[in-house]
């Protein structure tokens, strides 16, 4: 795998004597980015009902202003790998980083609806490809370490985001306007981008045609590949994740509230443990990783989501319901990273890589952009106990399909 470019500065071209030196940098830095990406995106989502409030938009008008943000995003993705594959990740990172905190001022200081429209029509498709490049820089990363790193920066994704929830709370409380807010922190995450990004492995490293895949007897794969085979299989996964993800954000406080009798302060308790539980997984998720095959992993965290589920779903107590989601989000902090790994690494160790996360995370989007909202269709037909019922088989088919990670093992071992 390539390592060097002339086009890269001197420090990066010293890095390439040592390529494992420059990768444990570039470990970091591609955490960071993660990091940084978490904070952009959040902020804007505590403060949509500061934003809704400033310019009078009804629910209706809000939901289709929201909306551009994720189709954006979807449309984005089909191009990252593309991109990657002429410019490379990290050259796609630096400079999709440097424009988002742009448009996240951009979005808080719109001044009527379709400038907000516009705004987060951009600041979506600067996600969707960032989020991919991101992680296909993650893939390269791991190919070059040969271990897991992918858990870690879903940490601190999950890390940035409470933390950015925070920083829009303590705003609206002071009454500072999303305008100000946005502006002063695009300015800082505009500050971060530079040294965060100039560590990021090599442009070279992912640019170019792809290689063939891991899998012994796949044909070759390469940016244009179809929508079939493993791609279907990893989407499928991550969506029935996403879905699982989404139900509980959206649905575990008015479960609790309305199925389980608790009270409005109580309510929230589900979704703190269910984030709480799967940010702690994720910080030792790399560890466990390196330790365990990932098939075991896999199937053993699945299975556990599973038993999370039932407990929170099945047993009439509301301790239990939280207790319940708190084993859910343990359950579900490993195999959605351990999906992205699996499905860079399934695509090679060039521009594939980013073709398949691109794929694979439209998938991802699918379930959060459709998961609650089809959660609340069926709790009006069936009540909302037995539909999250339904979703304890779903998890336990994520469970049976384990063996799909394995390419993961493989192409951190890839010497290739």
């Amino acid at each position: 795998m390539a390592v060097s470019d002339e086009t890269e500065s001197p420090t990066t071209t010293a890095d390439t004597k040592d390529p494992r030196h420059a990768a444990v940098r570039a470990r970091w830095a591609v955490t960071a980015v993660f990091f940084l990406n978490g904070m952009i995106i959040s902020a804007w989502i505590a403060r949509v009902p500061s934003i809704q409030a400033d310019l009078r938009c009804s629910d209706g008008e809000l939901g289709l202003i929201l909306s551009t943000f994720g189709v954006a995003a979807i449309v984005a993705m089909q191009f990252v790998g593309a991109l990657v594959g002429r410019l490379g990740s990290a050259l796609v990172i630096r400079t999709t980083l440097l424009i988002a905190p742009l448009l996240l001022a951009c979005v808080g200081l719109s001044h009527n609806a379709a400038a907000l429209a516009v705004s987060l029509l951009l600041l979506g498709a600067s996600h969707g490809t960032i989020d991919v490049a991101m992680s296909a820089h993650a893939v390269a990363v791991e190919r070059t370490l040969k271990r897991p790193v992918m858990n870690g920066c879903h940490a601190a994704w999950g890390i940035s985001a409470v933390l950015s929830s925070l920083i829009g709370a303590g705003s609206t409380r002071a009454g500072i306007s999303p305008g100000t807010q946005f502006a002063v922190m695009g300015a800082v995450l505009l500050l971060a981008a530079v040294p965060a990004t100039a560590r990021l492995l090599p442009s070279a490293t992912d640019r170019g045609p792809a290689p063939r895949t891991p899998e012994a007897g796949q044909t070759k794969t390469n940016r244009r590949a179809g929508w079939r085979g493993p791609v279907l299989v990893f989407g499928a996964l991550g969506g029935i994740l996403m879905v699982c993800e989404g139900a509980v954000n959206n649905w575990s406080g008015i479960f609790l509230h309305h199925e389980r009798g608790s009270t409005l302060a109580a309510a929230s308790l589900g979704y703190t443990a269910y984030v709480a539980c799967q940010s702690a997984g994720r910080l030792v998720g790399d560890r466990l990783n390196r330790r365990y095959p990932a098939v075991t992993l896999f199937r053993t965290s699945a299975v556990i989501g599973v038993l999370g589920l039932a407990v929170a779903v099945l047993v009439p107590s509301g301790t239990a319901a939280v207790i319940g989601f708190g084993v859910l989000g343990i359950g579900t902090a490993l195999p959605l990273p351990m999906l992205f790994s699996a499905a860079g690494h399934a695509g090679g160790d060039g521009p594939g890589a980013a073709a398949f996360v691109s794929r694979f995370t439209t998938f991802t989007y699918g379930g959060v952009l459709l998961g609650p909202p089809l959660v609340g269709w069926c709790a009006e037909l069936t009540g909302l106990g037995w539909t999250l019922t339904v979703l304890i088989p779903l998890m336990a088919v994520v469970a049976f399909k384990a063996r799909i990670v394995a390419v993961a093992d493989e192409g951190r071992a890839d010497t290739a």
